[in-house]
């Protein structure tokens, strides 16, 4: 196995064991729920954001597989302090990287830190669901909706 590979399922395991900022904001300024009815993830999504645009704290809460629990996990950890615009500009970046298809050079990985991991789940396109929804439903808070669905 490449160590692509194994450094790819031990971040995976690790973060759906353990995810981090996997909590509710009780004063949360913005929040939505998020549905990927074809695997059964659902979690939601809480953030503070700060009158000048800062994403001050982010968290979420939820079941759902090993890849949508790690990568709602590694999102919140690569939101912290970015403006939404950078949010915005990530969750491009990222989506872009895990819909590349096979065969096709993925751009953008060096700019994504810890969430290059999940870059593998190109490999696997009923997974990228499960990998995009936290976005889908970060997204779905900054602009005042309160749910979004991946169908």
């Amino acid at each position: 196995m490449s160590e692509l590979r194994e450094l790819y399922q031990e971040m995976i395991l690790g973060h759906n064991k353990n995810p981090k900022n996997y909590r509710v904001i009780e004063d949360a300024s913005h929040n939505a729920i998020g549905n990927n009815p074809l695997c059964g993830d659902k979690l939601a999504v809480y953030l503070n954001v700060s009158d000048d645009g800062v994403i001050d704290d982010v968290s979420f809460l939820g079941e759902g597989c090993a890849i949508s629990k790690a990568s709602a996990s590694l999102m919140t950890i690569s939101l912290k302090g970015k403006t939404r615009e950078e949010a915005r500009e990530l969750f491009d970046k990222f989506h872009g990287v895990i819909t590349t298809p096979i065969g096709e050079e993925q751009k953008n990985l060096d700019e994504l830190g810890k969430l290059a991991v999940l870059a593998g789940v190109r490999e696997y396109p009923v997974r990228v669901k499960c990998a995009s929804l936290c976005w889908h439903t970060l997204n779905a808070a900054l602009a005042g909706e309160e749910q979004i669905s991946t169908e």
